[in-house]
């Protein structure tokens, strides 16, 4: 058969789905990078998605390792600096636009790589999920209770109500809280419980990639990147951000890290203090992460610096 003839009969690739998912500071951000240039040396097209819901927010970069664009190598990039640090970012808003962006990403004849670590940001997008619905009455009279008396007594709620949920959600995070609780009161189940262990996916030909650090390697890189981040400014950076309202954020504001520097700012912490509850709670993220991503098979695992054309070889799926 000649050339021309097999062509004529070959199928059509369809565009992917690549899903690079895994803890903070494990690499996530440079494998999408070589995945997207090992898609272009096989003349197939890609652009990356942004899955980290802190880097949704503009001059949130220090803190959030955030890739500078001179280092993005030229390959589009979606869902950054898409919100001010005023507004708040909701799952259901990010399953949408994210599987939008990845639509249109296809459309065009190229992979999309999804990339972060925002577990329920990743799964919801991912997943053939739906989010359950608001009932804004419900929530502010939670949001009342909250406020009265703080988030202890709604946990102690939850965990008796959904121990499953109550498991993954800070107990200091009255947020979370109030929606797992409006969900319930609702007759829903809550985001913990309603993502089944194997879950159907939402695009038919995803891949999904975990990058793995073994936890006596993981908490000095973590330690370390949190150090690095107060060197590079980060105190500069949230100082500027108050400016621009980071204190009236519901979400930006409790980031990990600019919670702290905020706190250092207006005199209640001391810097080593600042840094070193950043460190705690990081790690602690960590974990969670681990946690959340490793309930799924599906996903494959693999080391930092793990070649990419290699893993796009094996991607013929």
């Amino acid at each position: 058969m000649s050339e021309d003839a097999r062509s004529a009969t070959e199928t059509p690739r369809e565009p992917r789905l690549w899903a690079v998912v895994g803890a903070t500071g494990t690499g996530k951000t440079a494998l999408s990078l070589e995945i997207a240039d090992a898609l272009a040396a096989r003349s197939i097209p890609a652009e990356i998605v942004n899955a980290d819901a802190m880097q949704l927010y503009r001059g949130m970069d220090i803190g959030t390792a955030k890739l500078p664009p001179a280092d993005r190598r030229g390959i589009p990039h979606h869902l950054l600096d898409v919100l001010e640090v005023t507004d708040e970012a909701a799952v259901a808003w990010y399953q949408d636009a994210a599987r939008r962006a990845i639509s249109q990403i296809n459309d065009r004849g190229a992979d999309a790589v999804l990339v972060g670590g925002s577990g329920l940001y990743v799964s919801g997008t991912v997943f053939d999920f739906r989010f359950p619905p608001h009932d804004d009455a419900l929530r502010a009279e939670l949001e009342s209770e909250l406020a009265a008396q703080g988030p202890g007594v709604l946990y102690a709620r939850l965990r008796d109500l959904d121990p499953h949920t109550a498991e993954r959600v800070d107990p200091r995070n009255g947020r979370r809280i109030v929606r797992a609780l409006e969900v319930i009161a609702q007759g829903e189940r809550t985001h913990g419980a309603a993502l089944p262990d194997e879950p159907a996916l939402w695009h038919p030909r995803t891949r999904l990639i975990g990058v793995g650090v073994a936890r006596d390697r993981l908490v000095p890189r973590l330690d370390a990147r949190v150090a690095d981040m107060w060197r590079a400014g980060l105190l500069d950076e949230v100082a500027v951000l108050r400016e621009r309202g980071l204190e009236r954020g519901v979400t930006a504001q409790r980031a990990i890290g600019y919670a702290h520097a905020l706190a250092q700012l207006r005199g209640e912490l001391t810097e080593a203090d600042a840094i070193a509850q950043t460190q705690a709670l990081t790690r602690r993220y960590a974990r969670r992460q681990v946690a959340w991503f490793r309930r799924y098979r599906a996903v494959q695992w693999i080391e930092p610096g793990s070649n990419a054309a290699d893993l796009v070889a094996a991607g013929s799926f």
